[in-house]
């Protein structure tokens, strides 16, 4: 079984949803200020915007991750703390706030982290979702030595990971922006 069986298919496609007590302009202030996102994030520590004006449509952010040995230990992903840029590629103040990570050459890759924000009663329903349609250098780099087995397990296990970050990131979040 190769990387991507049925054409079109994405790689992996996650999304959960919790509602937050805030209107839908207070949770977008919130979600789209990457550089706090170490709170609420299980890998991004946060960073630092480094092109363009901060959560508009072209802007680049340059995040801090860290991943213990933990994550999928048996699969050689980049352990410890590295970087990443990401370029934001939807901005819309209380709608939706999307990003794509950039290749080592700057180009956004077809692996795009994004959050909607949906009116509910006084608060709001708060979307977090994922979607790599196809493999970025990332994914080709672990997987370059994998045989199609390991690969399967590989991409069955990366994502449960990615449901259970996404849950994780939102019970965060609501917390954050509840406190308040």
């Amino acid at each position: 079984m190769g990387e991507n069986t049925i054409e079109n298919t994405p790689l992996f496609q996650v999304r959960a949803e919790r509602r937050v007590n805030a209107a839908p302009a207070a949770v977008y202030a919130v979600v789209s200020d990457l550089p706090r996102s170490g709170e609420w994030s299980p890998e991004c520590q946060g960073g630092e915007w480094i092109s363009g004006a901060p959560g508009e449509v072209g802007s680049v952010f340059r995040g801090e991750n860290l991943r213990s040995e933990e994550v999928v230990s048996w699969a050689p992903v980049v352990r410890g703390t590295w970087h990443t840029h990401a370029e934001v590629v939807a901005a819309e103040p209380a709608r939706t706030f999307r990003w794509a990570m950039q290749d080592s050459r700057g180009r956004a890759q077809q692996s795009v982290w994004g959050f909607d924000v949906e009116p509910d009663g006084e608060g709001s329903v708060l979307v977090h979702h994922f979607e790599m349609a196809s493999a970025t250098e990332g994914i080709r780099g672990i997987t370059a030595e994998m045989d199609d087995v390991e690969k399967k397990q590989f991409f069955t296990d990366w994502g449960v990971k990615l449901e259970q970050d996404l849950g994780v990131t939102l019970e965060r979040i609501k917390l954050v922006i509840e406190k308040n």
